[in-house]
């Protein structure tokens, strides 16, 4: 037997411990190519040349440790669930938005962008990495709290929100959706609203928000105008299917806004000021004939967990 394992090796050793025994291994000798040793090698590629994240020492802070607080603690088998209408900042209106940041990132010590944990006073050094990091990326107009979700939820909330906010050409339909909750199958009439076109979205004006245990504070931009009536309906159909799985509605006086930094703690009062003097500074005073920029819906998401789902599809995609 022993002779055995000399031969073959202990059978219950993995890969490893074989590479890590290089004695009982017979070693090759080398074969010399002289004609290899002439053969220049070829250039790197150059993408090796080119830094594949150009924000360069920002890496170390996008990966550091995150301040923020979680808004629910985190359950085995709870997913965080969030509808929302996605929103990009048009290209050529980014610059006026920057300025802004830049100014009130001066004033008020401590904001951060929003989703990537970096400090705004140190992208405001660079209004190009400021522009890339704070503006390039797409932002949530909220249609429902972020609540959690168990994983037996998951598919009887994305059906009926797809069944509420369908959108294609025609009229106002109903429907009988059947589900299965805690063993007991539900049948439960749905109103689908359909829509036609899509509408225009204004942000008139600069507006500061504490979450609801005043941990966070935001500064937002505001929907006042064009767009206002549509998104307040589609909150209405949301909250009809949150109740439905007993998870909490949106706030009863929605203001629908994106946010674009925060800052750690209750800092809303010194933050409203410097935005409110700044607004005057440079002629924008919250008016609901003026914006800040427009932008055209592009339909609804739903995120649970690491998992996107299209609630709202137009015909022509």
């Amino acid at each position: 037997m022993e002779a055995l394992r000399a031969s073959y090796g202990d059978a219950s050793s993995d890969s490893d411990s074989d590479f890590s025994s290089p004695s009982t291994k017979k070693s090759i000798p080398p074969v010399s190519n002289p004609k290899a040793e002439t053969i220049a090698l070829p250039p790197p590629p150059l993408a090796l040349l080119t830094p594949s994240n150009p924000l360069g020492a920002l890496d170390s802070i996008l990966n550091g440790q995150s301040s923020r607080i979680r808004s629910f603690p985190h359950v085995q088998g709870n997913y965080a669930l969030h509808v929302y209408i996605p929103v990009n900042i048009p290209p050529a209106l980014k610059k006026e938005v920057v300025q802004f940041l830049n100014r009130i990132s001066l004033l008020v010590p401590g904001l951060h962008v929003v989703d990537a944990d970096v400090p705004l006073d140190i992208l405001c050094k660079d209004d190009q990495k400021l522009e890339q990091v704070a503006l390039g990326r797409e932002f949530h107009i909220s249609l429902g709290r972020t609540v959690p979700i168990r994983v037996h939820q998951i598919d009887s909330v994305v059906s009926m929100l797809r069944q509420k906010l369908q959108f294609q050409k025609g009229s106002v339909l109903i429907s009988l959706s059947t589900s299965f909750c805690y063993g007991v199958m539900q049948i439960v009439l749905l109103e689908t609203v359909f829509c036609g076109s899509r509408y225009w979205i204004d942000f008139n004006k600069w507006e500061v928000f504490v979450n609801d245990d005043k941990t966070r504070t935001f500064l937002s931009l505001e929907v006042l105008t064009g767009g206002l009536a549509e998104i307040t309906k589609q909150i209405q159909l949301v909250n009809d299917v949150y109740k439905l799985h007993n998870l909490p509605e949106f706030y009863k006086d929605p203001r629908p806004h994106i946010s674009l930094a925060w800052a750690l703690g209750d800092v809303s009062d010194e933050l409203k000021r410097e935005v409110v003097n700044e607004m005057k500074r440079s002629g924008v005073r919250g008016s609901t004939s003026k914006r800040v920029f427009t932008c055209k819906f592009s339909g609804i998401e739903c995120r649970i967990g690491k998992k996107t789902y299209k609630i709202s599809k137009f015909p022509d995609e």
